[in-house]
């Protein structure tokens, strides 16, 4: 396909830190473009954001409803393509669905429902439509992140044996959800953010992490949950005992408490045979550890690193790239597998390249589990969706403008 892929944005707007974040990324490599979006529940803001990034009014809606609606009604070559999903979590589902109803692809933020009903609900719809699915979980972007993949599935370094993935915060060390903060109002609220704030937000990043360099799977948790804030309803410091497929077993620390820490989100994997070590603070470094050998340094770009690390590294080794790289290769890999599917109309089941539906759905049983363990005197618990992927025969390809509305509850019909 020889054009550029035309993005609209729900979310995002004045106070976002993600959504500008998804804005520069996905028009990183200059292969899209955003032309629309409805950027605030409240349309006046929405407005103010559209006019901002210098949108034409009528590409800037006042709901994300008007925003599908009308889109739906401009020609094929002028409609966007897919949608970016920045919103609170609440509006992750619905939005989501009423987006592949409307025929249009979806790149969502983590995590990509309020529970594990709707995520079974939101993987069951898009593979009924037929649409191609990415959930933003952006560490597997790093080109340090899948040299590590690489070396343990190639098995360099042995059967893995212990992980432990941690990520640090101190920004919820007070009760500033009550001083107008409007980042941490939302994660702290259930209506809004769900069972979980920490383990949600940012354990789910470790989970997922743990699990995309390890190759295995999270089997069963045992979870403690604390609220260290008083008065706040959402957990904000979490430890997790994992045990993963293959026998492997780990431990998972989250926490928004940690005064004096930014984001320590860091990766331990211990191997028969070696281990590897990855701190999202220094993302362009991996250290390797060999059996009897002596440690080495990898560094992102140079000539000695695996085909999976250099083909995401922009850089030459020794230049500092980081957040903003490592969502647009995310964006890189999905617009790969989007003119496929634009082109042929058909979806590539076996693509991997980054996080899908599926990787959705596992984080939320594993937020599930969690919970489910924190009330239950950290006893044992399984992931609900160990039983393996939902799978459903497709109906024909849907076209954009044709399909009426959802229904308000969002459940599939």
């Amino acid at each position: 396909m020889q054009r550029r892929f035309r993005f609209g944005m729900m979310g995002g707007g004045k106070g976002s830190f993600i959504g500008s974040v998804h804005r520069v990324a996905a028009q990183l490599d200059g292969k899209a473009t955003l032309v629309c979006g409805c950027f605030s529940s409240i349309p006046r803001r929405s407005l103010d954001a559209g006019a901002t990034l210098m949108l034409p009014k009528n590409r800037v809606y006042r709901s994300y409803r008007d925003m599908l609606r009308l889109e739906a009604k401009l020609p094929p070559d002028e409609r966007m393509d897919f949608v970016i999903i920045v919103s609170p979590n609440n509006m992750h589902y619905p939005m989501a669905m009423a987006a592949m109803d409307a025929g249009y692809h979806v790149v969502c933020e983590n995590p990509i429902t309020m529970n594990l009903e709707e995520a079974v609900n939101l993987v069951q719809k898009m593979q009924y439509n037929r649409r191609l699915f990415m959930v933003t979980h952006n560490n597997l972007g790093y080109p340090m992140v899948r040299e590590a993949r690489d070396l343990i599935l190639k098995d360099k370094l042995g059967k893995v044996r212990r992980v432990v993935a941690e990520c640090p915060q101190g920004w919820l060390a007070t009760r500033i959800e009550t001083g107008g903060n409007r980042q941490a109002s939302w994660r702290v609220d259930p209506k809004l953010a769900g069972v979980s704030c920490c383990m949600a937000d940012i354990g789910t990043h470790c989970q997922n992490l743990a699990e995309y360099v390890t190759g295995l799977r999270i089997t069963e948790v045992s979870a403690d949950l604390s609220s260290f804030v008083k008065g706040r309803l959402l957990d904000d410091d979490g430890s997790v005992l994992l045990h993963f497929d293959t026998g492997a077993k780990g431990v998972l620390w989250a926490s928004q408490i940690a005064v004096g820490e930014d984001n320590g989100l860091n990766l331990r994997v211990y191997c028969e045979q070696g281990s590897v070590h990855w701190r999202h603070a220094d993302p362009n470094t991996l250290r390797v550890d060999h059996l009897n050998k002596p440690s080495a340094l990898y560094r992102s770009g140079a000539t000695y690193t695996s085909l999976a690390s250099t083909a995401t590294a922009r850089l030459p080794a020794g230049y500092p790239e980081g957040f903003v790289e490592s969502f647009a290769n995310l964006y890189r890999d999905y617009y790969s597998a989007l003119n496929t599917t634009l082109t042929t109309g058909t979806i590539d089941e076996e693509y991997s390249c980054f996080p899908t539906e599926q990787d959705g759905l596992h984080s939320l049983a594993f937020i599930n589990a969690v919970a489910t363990s924190a009330k239950t005197n950290n006893a044992w618990t399984p992931l609900a969706d160990a039983i393996g992927p939902i799978r459903l025969q497709p109906r024909p390809k849907a076209t954009p403008g044709l399909i009426p509305d959802p229904p308000e509850d969002g459940t599939l019909k």
